[in-house]
């Protein structure tokens, strides 16, 4: 296969902005993978406008709020079809702030393993996606795993920008070196890898083999060590000329990075949070975070557990943009909506309110286990 250079060449007017990416396709794919978009060809302003009012027609998109839009998906290669459409309609409606969020620990089958039998993958969060029950429950690896396969994909989705103009930044630099590791082969992984905590060197992942791009000569080399040490002891910084940046199940910590980079390199460049779960941070330093984390991030795409609490079993999803379900999966049968909102999403009450106004007979006997309900929910 000829080696793709990673710094690929394009007009600087699309570098500018991350609007010239909104025509995205799928294409063939790799086995591992699920999504690959085509490129965008390099075009000025008025022929990406001409192209976003052709966007619906491409994709065949309904019209927000549709409840046809609020179907469930299948299995997990649906689930990341309908994610890649909803991060499409985003970005045509000028979303640069996007959250995204897949069902914990959701196996995604892109680092695939000898002994997994299920090539297609379930999105059941605390069963590793097997059809077998694990009596190893859900670890830090299976997380970590998890968290990098959905950044896999996403990183693969943006590709036609060039790898120099995509970021994906995790927590640390253990698991930033991870993604280094896994995705080094993968000439479709291109991009930068980075760490908001970061104690060693970061670094470009690109070209055939997956190695750092050397530079030639002394003072050159010099210069490199001197700028990464210059990095590594001051705040975090999105390399120059980055349209997407994603943000790899960030927490609480690395909310305040994230704030901080928003406000210093604007709308202009698109920042996806992938599984920042947001609803479990209470607390915000300042009124301006709360705003940007729970009103200026756009919830793209979700597929979670409801609290249990108010509705046992159940799911709360949204495809943008479409409105929010609230779902049961009975052991019998398809999955069944239960209610759907426009506008924010379901609360605790909203949802014990919906859940209770299940009919009776409907109602299956005895209490089932969360992790039984996800684990069959795609079957």
């Amino acid at each position: 296969m000829k080696e793709v250079p990673l710094d690929r060449k394009r007009p600087s007017s699309c570098r500018r902005g991350w609007l010239c990416i909104t025509l995205l396709t799928i294409v063939a794919v790799p086995s591992h993978a699920f999504l690959t978009p085509t490129s965008t060809s390099p075009s000025t302003s008025a022929s990406a406008a001409t192209q976003l009012r052709m966007i619906g027609k491409v994709f065949g998109g309904g019209g927000s709020g549709d409840r046809k839009d609020a179907q469930l998906p299948k299995d997990i290669k649906d689930a990341i079809s309908k994610c890649r459409e909803a991060v499409q309609k985003g970005l045509e409606d000028r979303i640069s702030r996007m959250d995204i969020e897949m069902p914990v620990g959701a196996k995604f089958g892109v680092e695939e393993k000898s002994s997994s039998k299920n090539k297609r993958g379930n999105l059941s969060s605390l069963t590793d996606g097997s059809d077998q029950q694990d009596d190893s429950g859900l670890t830090m690896e299976k997380l970590d795993t998890s968290n990098r396969e959905l950044a896999r994909l996403f990183v693969e989705m943006f590709q036609p920008l060039g790898g120099q103009h995509i970021c994906a930044v995790f927590n640390d630099e253990y698991l930033a070196d991870q993604a280094r590791q896994r995705w080094s082969n993968d000439i479709s992984a291109e991009c930068n890898i980075m760490a908001i905590d970061r104690k060693g060197k970061r670094g470009i992942l690109g070209g055939k083999k997956g190695k750092q791009k050397k530079v030639k000569g002394f003072a050159a080399k010099l210069a490199e060590e001197l700028e990464e040490d210059s990095i590594a002891s001051g705040p975090f910084q999105l390399p120059k000329g980055t349209e997407v940046a994603m943000f790899v199940a960030p927490g609480p910590k690395e909310l305040i990075a994230i704030e901080r980079i928003c406000n210093e390199v604007g709308m202009g460049t698109c920042v996806i949070l992938l599984n920042a779960r947001l609803y479990l941070n209470e607390k915000y330093a300042t009124n301006e975070a709360r705003k940007l984390f729970s009103e200026d991030f756009v919830p793209v795409w979700s597929l979670s557990a409801a609290p249990q609490e108010s509705a046992p079993g159940c799911l709360l999803h949204r495809a943008y943009p479409g409105p929010w379900v609230l779902a049961r999966k009975p052991k019998v049968g398809p999955p069944k909506t239960i209610a759907v909102k426009e506008g924010e999403k379901f609360s605790g009450e909203e949802c014990a309110d919906a859940y209770g106004k299940i009919e009776v007979s409907e109602l299956e006997k005895g209490t089932e286990k969360l992790a039984e309900n996800l684990a069959g929910w795609f079957k």
